[in-house]
């Protein structure tokens, strides 16, 4: 093997970082990642995740859910016990019994 091969590693060859280094690093490896280059980060010479930039994403739709209401009797609907309890601050164990929070 020649050292130019080593010294000019072919773009195509992914480039691995350990976490320490990486963490280190970031900035620069993202910067890389979007450059096209191929980012391994491992652990222990394992690698563990690839950098890569994130395709671009269709835009969303407006008024998708625009069609949607909520129902008004669910908000005029008295409360439940249970919920009652809970908003003024106090719980109910599994056996049903209500208990006021100790007071900070």
């Amino acid at each position: 093997m020649s050292t130019s091969l080593l010294l000019f590693p072919s773009p195509n060859m992914a480039h691995q970082f350990n976490i320490a280094e990486a963490k280190a690093r970031l900035s620069e490896l993202l910067d890389r990642a979007l450059g096209g280059e191929d980012i391994v980060i491992a652990r222990a010479g394992k690698p563990l995740a690839r950098l890569a930039p994130i395709e671009e994403m269709a835009p969303r739709k407006p008024g998708a859910w625009a069609a949607w209401q909520v129902p008004d009797d669910i908000f005029l609907e008295p409360m439940a016990p249970e919920d009652l309890d809970a908003a003024d601050g106090k719980f109910t164990d599994e056996f049903g019994i209500t208990m006021p929070r100790a007071k900070p």
